[in-house]
């Protein structure tokens, strides 16, 4: 007999005791599976009109035009482990919502293979990959409860009611949503639809759980809330993630290791604290740290075996690691891209060997201040505390002050007129 609301279900059958989440998971949520795309490729055909029209709309998305059409994924290769998120980050048009498609079967693989534990699923039907997906419009059916949104998919699999109503009280326990099983979408907030989504695709113990900037219809202060309550989950549920964003501030603070992409092309697979620290190039570099890596027209030079950069009329010797990487490489001296993160810059008491800026906007941050400034023609971001190691506030700039800005050798960064970090 079918429950006809909470309170009746509850008396028809034994509470269940609330989760210890200190404790072990319980098994049926400990579905965990590996993926591999080997060389993963998406042409988008040509369709109607000249080729040339074609050619001429996707330079303005930079994506590479071929006899067969558009590419928008470009040989995407990636080893996802058992139980890791990995997030894939990039600016729209990248390609990142497209190879989740692609996982997910929504989208036709042009070339390379996909393999879920193993087995290659470049043909199989989406139903039968075993993966769920939670959109960021939510998709709820508003006719429904929370109850039957979340008990949808089992019962399209036939699944026994005793075996859908554990599943469904078990997710909605973990996502803290059990008083709104017998509410409407409509009577539910932004962040409490999501987590009905969520909890939908989890109901299904899915071996792949993909999600597709489902954060975004959010306002700033709960976004930061879901964020929290995603790393929370993750710690509940033993499941593969592979998440989609353009915020790299979700990409940083959720994955294990994040996919930088750009017009269809990976440029960098890392941990998020790798490639902050050692961006592989200039496109890296500024997309991923906020505000963004400041960049100088410098020289590296090399001189008895030492290498250092010189920028405004300022000369800073690089550290010992960053040499030795340099000169494992035979990197010579040649102009180059001088990338330094605002954090990085300090303000100096005094001119002599220092970088000169001008300042144009100063905005306090409370604990620091940002200015922004301009310096050796460039614009520049420097954060500096508002109070110094003793305690003092540090003196106010208004716009055309003049600062003394230096930074150390260990975090500059170099990168060739074809943008590549030397170090790599």
């Amino acid at each position: 007999m079918r429950c006809g609301s909470v309170e009746t279900c509850r008396k028809a059958r034994p509470r269940r005791a609330r989760w210890n989440l200190a404790e072990a998971v319980p098994p049926k949520l400990n579905i965990m599976a590996s993926l591999k795309l080997d060389r993963i490729t998406k042409i988008y055909p040509h369709s109607g009109g000249s080729k040339k029209g074609k050619k001429n709309a996707a330079v303005k998305t930079n994506l590479q035009v071929t006899d067969q059409g558009v590419v928008a994924v470009q040989e995407f290769n990636l080893d996802i482990k058992d139980n890791e998120f990995i997030v894939l980050v990039g600016p729209s048009g990248c390609g990142k919502s497209t190879t989740l498609r692609m996982v997910a079967g929504l989208e036709e693989i042009s070339g390379g293979e996909l393999y879920i534990d193993g087995k290659l699923v470049n043909d199989v039907e989406p139903k039968n990959r075993d993966i769920a997906m939670v959109f960021q419009s939510y998709a709820l059916y508003p006719h429904m409860t929370v109850y039957d949104n979340m008990a949808f998919p089992l019962k399209l699999r036939k699944m026994d009611k005793n075996e859908i109503d554990r599943r469904v009280r078990e997710a909605a326990e973990t996502l803290d949503i059990t008083q709104y099983l017998d509410r409407k979408p409509k009577a539910l907030s932004g962040g409490q639809r999501q987590r009905v989504a969520i909890g939908r695709a989890i109901v299904r113990e899915p071996k792949v759980l993909l999600m597709d900037e489902p954060l975004s219809n959010l306002d700033a202060k709960l976004r930061n809330q879901m964020r929290a309550e995603l790393i929370k989950l993750r710690k509940k549920i033993s499941t593969t993630f592979m998440y989609v964003t353009h915020d790299q501030t979700e990409a940083m603070t959720l994955g294990d290791r994040i996919v930088i992409m750009k017009d269809g092309f990976v440029q960098q697979v890392g941990t998020p604290q790798d490639v902050f620290d050692h961006p592989a190039n200039l496109f890296v570099a500024g997309f991923i740290g906020t505000p963004q890596m400041n960049f100088f027209n410098a020289k590296l030079l090399c001189e008895g075996g030492r290498y250092s950069v010189s920028v405004g009329g300022c000369k800073v010797e690089l550290s010992g690691e960053k040499a030795k990487k340099l000169a494992a490489g035979n990197v010579p001296a040649q102009d180059i891209t001088l990338g330094v993160r605002p954090s990085h810059m300090v303000l100096a008491k005094e001119a002599g060997n220092t970088l000169t800026a001008t300042v144009e906007v100063s905005e306090m941050m409370g604990s620091e201040v940002h200015f922004h400034a301009n310096a050796d023609g460039k614009d520049v971001v420097v954060i500096v505390p508002t109070m110094d190691a003793e305690g003092r506030h540090i003196d106010s700039f208004k716009a055309g002050d003049k600062l003394n800005l230096a930074f150390s050798g260990n975090v500059a960064h170099m990168f060739d007129k074809d943008g590549k970090n030397l170090e790599f």
